[in-house]
This record gives structure tokens, C-alpha cells and sequence, in this order.
């Protein structure tokens, strides 16, 4: 029966043979446009690690020049996480309202803005102003980014693309580094200016980039826009079996029926553009969303509790503190941090999909535990001991900042963003990453304004002992509450949190069928 010759058969079917359909074929160059994607999403993230590595340097410089306190230093330092709380509340629902593509270019363009505010500051206030806006900006950034290159990502490398984000606020401390460095011999008025002024540059970059980028499909579907999302997702599936299993779990997540293949539908659910949400999210949420929101937000307070933003922002301090005196030398001790943080993190993307989140996550909080009992052990001996220098104590805070940055830009750095990006359901995510960088940036924002007055109180010491508790605590939180989420579908999630036993079951039916 059939024309083809045996060799064309494959497999008996009730005694028949059947020809074997060919195995889909990969489309190697749809993975790089996904990859594309990712890279142009996440250079917004380069927004906010700039102005982290430019500010370690130049609030030296501006303490001279503008005659400031330590505690209007601390604020300057910090207040940008608290002013990106702006951004971050707004981001969600523009995003959206308006897409996720829009909402890349309104992040450019506020911190566009505040660049150059703060590069042309005459004085405090008017820096201060320039940090306010460039934190909107931020804040838009750091939401958008992650949520975009999930909604566009294959499950089976979304994790290597979304850890992009954590790549670039790498790069830009990286450069925020270098920036400081090249611009530091020139006039104490004029390099300070340069090095926060020259932050207008990436912005421009990404709004030129972000025209060139589709919409997130999964926002699409949202909005009854089913041919447009179908050929996003085939322009970024491994095959065209693969773009319509994505179309139809979608779908499923928007309450649209799966026979509906029309062009543009009208979206049952009235609420898609992200009214209703907050609602369901905090004062009506399900057992499962509620876990979800415990785990994202837990991962994000303590990314920042941790102390990261201590050892990268303060850097010059704690390397004066371990007995390097001359301005040089600090800074060029931090482009070393720098340059290691950026390189490991390169080491996270290709293992987050391999290893898993949570096995990255618990190796790396360990390393930052005990990297933290070095710093604190090694700036306690050298306080003890003021006046002399002692090498072996220099080394072992040098290599203890290095290795705890290592840690952290292998574990919590990228699997924050990777983690909360992927596990809310579709019409609470935007939302819901929000308000998980909402808290990343209050935190943020308390550890940065309050390092100088913690370490006067306690010994710089004895701050990094307290980080290191911290982080202990963090250990145990991820172990008992993150589950893995590694090659799961972001359709799936809600089985991942609460419901394993309806996986195990439909598991069970499909291999008995």
C-alpha cells in the first residue's frame, strides 16, 4: 500500500508499514535573531550598570569640587535606585499600553535626558534633578528588558537570553569604570561632568537599535493581533511546529480559543491592557501566584541586601580602607572588579540553561558567603593595624572583592532577572516584574545611602560580616522556596509552583496512551 519503497517505510502500524515523517528541521538562523532580540532589549540595562561604575569614581571628585557632606554623597549615590521607582511603577503599564518595544525607547530617552542634566550640573540641586530623571529611565530599563526577551525566547536557551540583561548592567559598570579611569586627570570640575555626560551616548544607540527589533509576541496576542505574533514566532522558533505549539499555549494564557486563527481577533478578556492586575496580583492572589511572588520578590531583596551595590559603588573606599591611598590606584583596582564581574557573568549564560537556575543560584550564594567572611576579615585586621600596610591583608580584600563579585554575576545576578522574568502568568507579568524591581531599587537604594554611615557605626568590618549573615539567611530562603524552572515553557509555570501533581498525572495518561 502507498507508492514508496520499503527503505521510504519506517515503523509498523497495525501491521502496516507507514513512511516515517521527517524530523523537523532547526533554523539556526532563527536563533540568531532571537539572540538579535535579546542583545538589543538588554543594552537598556546598560543604562543603570554606567551609572553605577561612573558614580563609584566621580563621587570622589564631586565631593571636592561642589564641597559636599559623606551623607549628600550617600544620597546622591543612592537616591537614583529610589527615584527609578518611578519608572519601574510606570513601566509595567506602559508596557502594556503600548508594547514592550515602545516602552525600550521611552527608557533611552529619560535617561537620555538625565545625562545630560547631570553632565552640565552647576550644583547639588541641579545634579540631583539630573539623577531623578535619568532614574525614571532606569527604572523603565531595568523592568522592560527582561520581560521582552522572555516573551520573544524558545524555552530551551530563554534562560542564555534573558541573562543578557545582568550581561549588559555588567558592561556598563565595566565601562562606568574605564569611564572613570580616562577621564580622571583631567580638571576636578570638568572630569566629573564628562564621566556622567557621556552616559547620553548608549542612549542614543539603543532608541536607533530598538527600531529595528518586533514586538513581543506574547503582547501581541494580548491584544487580538494573532497574525503578527504567528510570524514573530516564527522568525524566532527552531521550527514551524515549534511557532505554532507557542501560538497555541499563548493563546491558552490570553482566553483566546485555540480554532480562532483570524489576523486580528478581539481579546474576550477586557483587561489587556494590564487594568485589573494589581488586584489579582496582591489583594486577590491565587496560592500559586502568591508563591511566585514570594520567590520573585525575595530573590530580588536579597540581590540587593547582600551587599553588591556596597562592594561595586564603593569600591575606591574599600580599597582605601584595605590601604590603597592614591585616587589612581583605587580606580584602576575597580576596572580589575569590573572586568572579572563582566566576565563571569559571560560564565553564567552559558550555564543557566545547562546546569539550571537553582543549582547556580545555591553554588554562588555559598561563594559569596565565604567571600564575604575574607573582606570582612581582611578590613578588620588592616583597621586594626593603622598606618602600616599590610600586603597579605591588601591581597586578601583584593581577592575577596574579586571573587565575590565572581559569585554574585554567576548566581544571583543573572538568575534574579532570568527567574522573575519567566515565572508570573502572561497578564501579570509586566506587572509583576515591576513591582519585583521595585523592590530591587528600594533596597538598593537603602543599602547604597547607607554603607558610609553603617561602616562609621559598626567598622567597614563589621559591614561586610552583616552582608555576610545576609546572605546566609539568602541561602536557605532559595533552597526552601525556588523551585527549578529550567526548559519550562513560561505557559507552565503555574504547574511548577503549585500544581506537580497534574504534571505527574498528564505524564502518567500520555505514557499509558
Amino acid at each position: 500500500m502507498g507508492g514508496g519503497s520499503r527503505e521510504d517505510m519506517a515503523g509498523p502500524v497495525g501491521g502496516l508499514e507507514v513512511a516515517a515523517p521527517p524530523p523537523p528541521q532547526k533554523r539556526h538562523h532563527n536563533k540568531r535573531f532571537a539572540i538579535g532580540c535579546a542583545l538589543l532589549a538588554s543594552t537598556t540595562s546598560v543604562l543603570l550598570g554606567y551609572d553605577i561604575g561612573v558614580m563609584s569614581g566621580a563621587i570622589i571628585f564631586i565631593k571636592n569640587d561642589l564641597k559636599v557632606t559623606d551623607t549628600q554623597i550617600e544620597i546622591l549615590a543612592g537616591i537614583l535606585n529610589l527615584y527609578s521607582l518611578v519608572g519601574s511603577a510606570a513601566a509595567g503599564r506602559t508596557s502594556d499600553w503600548l508594547g514592550r518595544r515602545y516602552t525600550i525607547m521611552v527608557a533611552a530617552v529619560f535617561f537620555f535626558l538625565g545625562a545630560l542634566l547631570m553632565g552640565f550640573a552647576t550644583n547639588y540641586a541641579f545634579l540631583m534633578v539630573g539623577r531623578f530623571v535619568a532614574g525614571v529611565g532606569v527604572g523603565y530599563g531595568l523592568m522592560i528588558a527582561p520581560v521582552y526577551t522572555a516573551e520573544v525566547s524558545p524555552a530551551s536557551y530563554r534562560g542564555f537570553l534573558t541573562s543578557f540583561a545582568e550581561v549588559f548592567i555588567n558592561v556598563g559598570i565595566l565601562l562606568g569604570y574605564v569611564s572613570n579611569f580616562a577621564f580622571s586627570r583631567l580638571p576636578e570640575n570638568l572630569g566629573w561632568r564628562m564621566m556622567l555626560g557621556v552616559g547620553a551616548i548608549p542612549s542614543v544607540l539603543i532608541v536607533v537599535g530598538s527600531m529595528f527589533m518586533p514586538e513581543s509576541p506574547r503582547w501581541l496576542v494580548m491584544q487580538g493581533r494573532l497574525g503578527d505574533a504567528r510570524r514573530v514566532l516564527a522568525k524566532t522558533s527552531d521550527t514551524d511546529e515549534e511557532a505554532e505549539l507557542r501560538l497555541a499555549d499563548i493563546k491558552g494564557a490570553a482566553g483566546i480559543p485555540q480554532h480562532c486563527n483570524d489576523e486580528v481577533v478581539q481579546v474576550a478578556d477586557k483587561r489587556s491592557h494590564g487594568e485589573g492586575v494589581w488586584r489579582d496580583l496582591l489583594l486577590r492572589p491565587t496560592p500559586v501566584v502568591r508563591r511566585m511572588l514570594l520567590a520573585a520578590l525575595g530573590l530580588h531583596f536579597f540581590q540587593q541586601t547582600s551587599g553588591i551595590d556596597s562592594v561595586v559603588l564603593y569600591s575606591p573606599r574599600i580599597f582605601e580602607s584595605a590601604g590603597l591611598k592614591s585616587h589612581s590606584s583605587q580606580l584602576a583596582m575597580t576596572v580589575a572588579v569590573g572586568f572579572t564581574k563582566t566576565a563571569f557573568i559571560l560564565v553564567a549564560t552559558v550555564f543557566l540553561d545547562r546546569c539550571g537556575r537553582r543549582p547556580l543560584l545555591l553554588a554562588g550564594t555559598a561563594g559569596m558567603i565565604v567571600s564575604l567572611l575574607g573582606l570582612g576579615t581582611g578590613l578588620t585586621v588592616t583597621q586594626r593595624h593603622p598606618g602600616q600596610r599590610l600586603e597579605w591583608a591588601v591581597a586578601i580584600c583584593f581577592a575577596s572583592v574579586l571573587s565575590f563579585v565572581a559569585f554574585f554575576s554567576i548566581s544571583l545576578g543573572p538568575v534574579t532577572w532570568v527567574y522573575t522574568s519567566e515565572v508570573f502568568p502572561l497578564r501579570l507579568r509586566a506587572q509583576a516584574f515591576g513591582f519585583g524591581v521595585a523592590v530591587n531599587r528600594v533596597t538598593s537604594g537603602a543599602i547604597a545611602m547607607s554603607f558610609i554611615s553603617l561602616y562609621k557605626a559598626i567598622t567597614i568590618g563589621g559591614a561586610f560580616f552583616l552582608y555576610c549573615g545576609v546572605a546566609a539567611a539568602a541561602w536557605v530562603f532559595f533552597y526552601l522556596f525556588l523551585p527549578e524552572t529550567k526548559g519550562q515553557t513560561l505557559e507552565e509555570m503555574e504547574f511548577v509552583f503549585g500544581k506537580k501533581k497534574e504534571i505527574t498525572d498528564r505524564d502518567e495518561d500520555i505514557a499509558n496512551v
